[in-house]
């Protein structure tokens, strides 16, 4: 921290406390005290928040916090006996007021004591007092009387306005330590970042902790209670200009011979929780972690360099992206904040060509908005917990195993071909417990640690996967169905010495980042053509544009910004951090959000290189995450049709 930004925190600790000084007494005791445990609550929310996401709490995430009763051992696995910390001033004040409670006491005991010496001395030596001087003492003591209450009237009248004024200066000041600074950030070499809003990591090192959510506030209140400043002409046409030259990037593909080549095809798509890319083909205690997507692999398009690419909304991001493809918002949920502004979904559109469509997920319905903003994606079914048999009770839910196998009946009884199937699974998310039964894997090592139950999490995953995929065979669905399986998001293990250990080699950023940031992917067509391994970069939101070049449907009229992967057209893959890649040099953001400050790495030497050859990159991925972000809060998309 330097300087600024200590101004910033006092600053901020000013403006969240000023109102006390209008307070007289007690009351005012009693509001720094509750104060005190909010402030608390806020820094032990944002501290337990940040070890799973690497982000902090805003509103659009606290309006989805009835989730959070939901997440259970995840969210106890966070929290540390280090934290305890954070109360410590709790108990030196509690300490300090059982003192003056019990010095209190003792010297009310002792005022009893002397009174009451006082009272008999004084009955032992009574006097008679004569009329005039009693006269003249009630004259007297009545003048002093109205003379106090003169003085006491005054007083009073002049504290609440003191008080006032105090607190209006404590305002000032506080407004003033902590806008002016970030003024200057924002009027300086911050400028785009505040405008962007990309990446709040980025707005929280300039804000502080206090700060951020002072400006989080203020952004949402202008999102949603503001009369919101239209577009211009030109912005306007600079967005459909460059959704016309995404769509045209798109149909070079439409003369492969692979668009239309599997229409009328039934599509199964698998969103594995928390699958990465690093354990695919490794082995722990000479035993594959992931064998069936190993043997999958051999008739199957894996794509080696797929990114996830999500925001706050982890698992529901990648569902929305996969299949709408928009990158997610900077801050809470689509499926939250915007469920009920139009989108270009596959399973709407392949709605509109004839497809029964379903999405199913093991898990309370309301999880993530589901139940309503499935619908307004097109779903005509969505099969939740509600739906399931709960005969393998694993983690959070119902054990992938029984789920898929529940949903097959599903597919195969209750649905007419051709369909689209989106599946979800649940047992492999953090914090990674299996009962003993289904821990098969000697991780060694990392037995007892939670990288360790990752790998056991991830195999019993990929178990479930061939089972999945001998059931598609016995129900006759395989030699008609397009699989498409991919990782959902990081496993939220930052621990860069457990990869080393695990990989057996040191790791650069570079290395750690793409690590975080990838997740497998693979498509099996009926037939098993173009099978082998993918090494061009590709992500989430290809999904769609991709299945839809494999039916021939195409997608020139749609609102889309994923690549087709079956498309001869150059790659270009955002995330949401501001990090990108073309396949020829990847480039990470630094933490202020400033290009200079950033790294950008040659992908043919893995080295860093200078940041001009990343520069270009730079402002196409800032372009893109600002179209998206318009597209999607200003319900662009019902505008344009």
């Amino acid at each position: 921290m330097n300087r600024l930004d200590n101004i910033i925190a006092i600053g901020s600790i000013i403006l969240a406390s000023f109102w006390t000084l209008w307070l007289h007494g007690r009351k005012r005791s009693v509001a720094l005290l509750l104060l005190n445990v909010l402030l608390t609550g806020v820094i032990f929310a944002d501290l337990v928040y940040y070890r799973y996401f690497q982000d902090f709490l805003t509103i659009p995430v606290l309006l989805q916090a009835g989730q959070i009763g939901e997440l259970g051992e995840s969210i106890s696995s966070l929290i540390l006996r280090s934290d305890l910390w954070l109360i410590a001033d709790w108990l030196i004040g509690l300490a300090v007021l059982s003192f003056r409670i019990i010095r209190h006491r003792i010297g009310r005991a002792g005022n009893v004591s002397t009174i009451s010496n006082i009272d008999a001395s004084s009955n032992a030596g009574k006097v008679n007092i004569d009329n005039t001087s009693s006269h003249d003492s009630v004259s007297s003591n009545h003048s002093l009387s109205s003379h106090d209450s003169a003085a006491s009237s005054a007083t009073y009248k002049k504290r609440p306005i003191r008080r006032l004024l105090t607190g209006l200066l404590a305002f000032a000041i506080g407004y003033s330590m902590t806008m002016g600074p970030i003024n200057h950030y924002k009027n300086t070499w911050a400028r785009d970042l505040f405008v962007g809003n990309w990446w709040t990591l980025s707005l929280y090192n300039i804000t502080g902790l206090l700060g951020f959510h002072y400006y989080d506030g203020y952004r949402y209140a202008k999102d949603h209670f503001s009369s919101k400043p239209s577009l211009s002409a030109k912005e306007h046409e600079e967005i459909q200009q460059w959704f016309r030259s995404a769509a045209k990037a798109r149909a070079m593909g439409k003369g492969d011979d692979t668009f239309g080549a599997y229409e009328g095809s039934n599509i199964v798509v698998v969103q594995i929780e928390a699958l990465m890319n690093f354990i695919i083909g490794k082995t722990v205690g000479e035993e594959e972690i992931t064998p069936h997507f190993n043997s999958l692999m051999k008739d199957s398009m894996y794509f080696a360099n797929y990114y996830h690419q999500t925001g706050q909304g982890r698992t529901s991001d990648a569902d929305f992206s996969s299949n709408s493809s928009l990158h997610p918002l900077p801050t809470g949920s689509v499926f939250v904040r915007y469920p009920n502004h139009d989108y270009d979904t596959l399973p709407q559109i392949l709605g509109m060509h004839g497809y029964e469509t379903s999405a199913y997920h093991a898990y309370e319905g309301s999880f993530w908005n589901r139940n309503v903003m499935y619908k307004a994606m097109g779903y005509d079914h969505f099969y939740s917990k509600k739906h399931y048999v709960m005969d393998e009770a694993l983690g959070w839910s119902l054990g992938d195993k029984s789920f898929f196998r529940q949903s097959l009946d599903f597919m195969s009884k209750g649905t007419e071909q051709p369909f689209y199937s989106f599946l979800i699974t649940l047992t492999s998310h953090h914090p990674y417990q299996l009962p003993a039964a289904e821990r098969k894997l000697n991780v060694g090592d990392f037995e007892g640690t939670i990288f360790g139950n990752y790998l056991q999490s991830v195999h019993y995953a990929d178990e479930a996967l061939g089972q999945l995929v001998e059931g598609l065979k016995q129900k006759g669905l395989w030699d008609h169905t397009v699989l498409y399986v991919y990782g959902d998001h990081d496993n939220s293990i930052k621990d860069k010495s457990a990869y080393e250990k695990f990989l057996g080699s040191s790791l650069s950023e570079l290395d750690m980042h793409q690590i975080m940031n990838q997740v497998p992917m693979l498509i099996h067509l009926p037939d098993d053509r173009q099978a082998g391994v993918y090494k061009e970069p590709a992500g989430q939101l290809d999904m769609a544009p991709s299945l839809l070049h494999l039916l021939g449907i195409p997608t020139e009229s749609y609102f889309m910004m994923g690549n087709n992967l079956f498309s001869s057209s150059d790659r270009f893959i955002a995330l949401r951090s501001g990090a990108f890649t073309d396949g020829r040099v990847y480039y990470i953001p630094s933490a202020d959000g400033i290009f200079d400050n950033g790294q950008c790495y040659s992908l043919d030497t893995r080295r860093l290189t200078s940041l001009e050859p990343c520069r270009r990159g730079n402002e196409e991925a800032k372009l893109r995450l600002s179209i998206s972000d318009r597209v999607i809060q200003s319900n662009l998309i019902q505008h344009y049709r």
